[in-house]
């Protein structure tokens, strides 16, 4: 049963190169839902086999056994292994909670401030301006949602940019792309080898946005000196928001101005291999995780004495 468990315990480990090889064969929109479900699955996989090392570990104890209506105490590994695993696994598992629920706690405080920036702020349709010198641009969801630019990002860019920079945050709001933010940044908490899916995740959400603001506004190289501008503009400072409030202005700027000045690709064999082996790699977590599970709940069957031992 621990042995299943290793599985999705010690794959997230292995996502930082895992990531690196497969994330640029992606086309956008596919890396976006790809890398977001391998993130969650990751994430959910490790918190369940803590889970389960937890649940045996106490079971093997006398009085909680008792308390679990056991016949004789759960003894799936010797003591010598199975106590330090399961008090490994309530300290990592304690650590996950912390960061999830400070990280969540960050992002609805942040996420109230930024609403409440816009009381009062001119607005037209779902575009609301900030007057502030700082030069950023964001979208951020609600109901409705709100595409937030500052006056200074306004005095940065010109007509044309602009417009293809409400193009890139509309297409934030219309892909509900706060939520594969948001998902990266809980799973990176959960476990913080996943903090570089959390940045391809990032990219993915960014590059998806690029090209709906090209298509918009039928012109590549605009959307890229838009972009590029707003990012160099942008470093002076930044409006307080959450992290999952998409800006023009995120992931790393130079590799997204460079995919923008280069035709749209076309998909292609290697896109098929990195999206195989990121279903491969779910899949493996996932069924590690329910073979430890499965086998756990079948040892404590045995310990309740409903089945026979084989």
């Amino acid at each position: 049963m621990i042995a299943a468990l290793l599985i999705p315990l010690l794959m997230p480990f292995a996502a930082p190169t895992l990531v690196r090889w497969a994330a640029p064969r992606l086309r956008p929109a596919a890396a976006m839902w790809a890398l977001t479900a391998t993130a969650c699955v990751l994430a959910g996989c490790w918190l369940a086999a803590l889970g389960g090392l937890i649940l045996a570990g106490a079971l093997t104890v006398s009085a909680v056994a008792r308390l679990g209506h056991l016949i004789r105490p759960l003894n799936v590994a010797p003591a010598v292994v199975a106590y330090p695993a399961t008090a490994l696994a309530v300290g990592a598992l304690s650590v996950c909670a912390c960061a999830v629920i400070r990280s969540a706690l960050c992002q609805l405080r942040q996420y109230r401030t930024a609403h409440a920036q816009l009381r009062g702020a001119p607005s037209a349709g779902d575009l609301s301006v900030l007057d502030r010198p700082e030069v950023d641009a964001y979208a951020l969801p609600g109901n409705p949602g709100r595409i937030v630019v500052t006056s200074g990002m306004l005095r940065t860019l010109d007509g044309p940019e602009r417009e293809a920079l409400l193009a890139h945050e509309r297409a934030h709001l219309a892909g509900r792309h706060h939520y594969f933010l948001a998902a990266a940044d809980l799973a990176s908490r959960c476990h913080p080898a996943l903090s570089g899916l959390r940045d391809a995740i990032g990219l993915a959400v960014e590059r998806v946005a690029d090209e709906a603001a090209a298509t918009a506004v039928g012109d590549r190289n605009l959307t890229a000196r838009a972009i590029g501008r707003a990012a160099l503009a942008g470093n002076a400072g930044r409006t307080a928001r959450p992290s999952f409030a998409a800006g023009a202005a995120g992931g790393p700027v130079p590799q997204r101005v460079k995919a923008l000045l280069q035709p749209a690709a076309a998909p292609h064999r290697p896109a098929i291999a990195a999206a195989g082996l990121l279903l491969a790699c779910s899949a493996v977590t996932g069924a590690g995780a329910a073979a430890g599970l499965v086998s756990l709940h079948h040892n404590v069957e045995i310990a309740q004495g409903e089945v026979q031992d084989d």
